[in-house]
């Protein structure tokens, strides 16, 4: 081995660590083979699907299994992801003491809807085989820490819990009948607004539905409306908020039209955050925020104060 660093020593060791991995075989004395090839964009055959996911509060990649152990709350920064009427039902009430009512009431098609190429008896039909349920609202009566209620729970999951002509029948029976037997009528409201499929029909669910609300006042009733995530459009201008007590989940969006259209219609500009649920107590429009796990305890205790 040479003593000063000739051109043939730099030349061998540019070459030996070019080739990284050779280097180690040519020390050893044993030629290797390099394993790895690149990078690989197949998904890894050792990950279960679905194990992981994206909240969208914090954008923090989250066990899934985690999530629904906290009642599909995310850990990180307490977001409030959007859940299905069974587990909305699951949570609030008693075990076994949920006794659903209207059950195999189902939307028609009054105007023969269509829009590009689909109708909407077939988008009926695909938007209950893809979430399971049949309307967008569930009716019935249950109790929740033995206090007996009516209960009206919005699926998100089925046309983003928009009002059509079974939403507000549903909700009429469920204020009636809370009227007739004396108990507090719950709201759990999601929605995006009345159904554009069924046109002027589900804008009249509108007057229908405050309507029902104003009976259940007459009768002295209480009514309990729970905002969450979203409760927009023709639903927030009718039965959402007219609330004898009106909760809301934390960071749900709350408002009648999106934020641009109310910016290009008064040409002002809009404060940040103003459709969340926190303007809105600070404003007044809604009564308290309530964080999911404490709905049960809430709900109770402001049945107790009622005397309902």
């Amino acid at each position: 081995m040479c003593h000063d660093f000739c051109g043939l020593c730099r030349d061998f060791l540019v070459q030996s660590l070019a080739g990284g991995i050779e280097l180690a075989g040519v020390i050893m004395g044993k030629k290797q083979k390099a394993s790895w090839d690149g990078y690989s964009l197949k998904p890894r055959k050792d990950m279960p699907e679905g194990l992981w996911m994206r909240c969208p509060g914090c954008e923090h990649m989250i066990y899934r299994s985690s999530v629904e152990k906290n009642m599909n709350v995310c850990l990180q920064c307490n977001h409030h992801f959007r859940i299905p009427a069974d587990l909305r039902i699951k949570y609030l009430v008693d075990e076994g003491t949920f006794e659903e009512e209207l059950v195999d009431l189902r939307s028609d098609d009054p105007l023969n809807f269509e829009f590009r190429g689909t109708t909407y008896k077939d988008r009926l039909e695909g938007e209950e085989k893809k979430s399971g349920a049949k309307e967008a609202m569930r009716i019935g009566k249950a109790f929740i820490k033995g206090r007996g209620v009516i209960l009206a729970v919005m699926d998100p999951n089925f046309l983003m819990g928009s009002m059509g002509a079974v939403v507000g029948e549903k909700f009429c029976v469920a204020a009636e009948r809370a009227a007739a037997e004396s108990l507090p009528l719950v709201a759990i409201i999601c929605s995006g607004g009345a159904r554009m499929h069924e046109s002027v029909i589900a804008v009249q669910q509108m007057a229908k539905t405050s309507a029902a609300i104003a009976k259940l006042n007459e009768a002295k009733g209480l009514y309990v409306a729970v905002l969450t995530d979203p409760t927009t459009g023709g639903v927030t201008a009718s039965f959402a908020m007219l609330g004898d007590v009106t909760i809301a989940e934390p960071g749900a969006l709350i408002g009648f039209t999106g934020r641009r259209v109310i910016a290009e219609t008064i040409k002002v500009e809009l404060p940040e955050g103003f459709q969340t649920a926190e303007f809105m107590v600070e404003h007044g429009f809604v009564d308290m925020i309530v964080q999911r796990k404490d709905m049960r305890s809430e709900i109770a205790r402001l049945i107790d104060y009622c005397r309902k």
